[in-house]
């Protein structure tokens, strides 16, 4: 079942989302995009994904709404005195109709850590757990998982995070050399 924290996180997270589509003045979209990309890297977490969330929070919140940013303190604001945008029904009413339809799976799911979870119980799962140490020489089973069985895909991640972090040292390099 899912606990306050969870829910009220939940609740920030569509706030975030909806202020992000809503809003005009784009430093307050850009915030708002900030607030939701770290948002959605906490649930990561809740979910027992830090590598996940870890590249979400520094390549969505920090690296993404830098380079944001950056981009309107180049630009001008058009002189406007609303503060949200016109909302488009049709798109509205397809989003919630998604957003509908995708929240009925919920449903489904095992709950977070449940112990007869199909992962759980899965022979992939049972390989993982019984062989790890042994062909991996690593004393923890996610480590070697993670360095081991799937080691190109956390190369990946590496590699982006990396990417992301040389990419915004070089343009705020620029910004401060002129």
């Amino acid at each position: 079942m899912i606990t306050p924290v969870e829910a009220a996180l939940l609740v920030f997270i569509l706030c975030c989302a909806v202020a992000t589509a809503l809003l005009r003045d784009v430093l307050a979209a850009i915030i708002a995009f900030g607030a939701y990309s770290l948002g959605i890297a906490i649930i990561w977490v809740f979910l027992r994904a830090p590598d996940v969330g870890l590249t979400e929070a520094s390549v969505g919140a920090g690296v993404m709404t830098v380079l944001l940013l950056l981009t309107i303190a180049k630009t001008t604001r058009p002189p406007d005195d609303r503060t949200f945008e016109r909302v488009n029904v049709p798109a509205l009413a397809v989003s919630v109709l998604l957003v509908v339809s995708l929240s009925a799976t919920l449903f489904a799911l095992p709950a977070v850590g449940a112990s007869d979870s199909a992962v759980a119980t899965d022979e992939v799962t049972n390989y993982y757990l019984e062989n790890a140490y042994e062909e991996s020489q690593v004393k923890n089973a996610v480590t070697a998982v993670l360095a081991s069985y799937r080691g190109f895909d956390t190369f990946g991640e590496a590699v982006v995070v990396y990417s992301a972090g040389i990419g915004l040292i070089v343009v705020l390099r620029r910004e401060v050399l002129g």
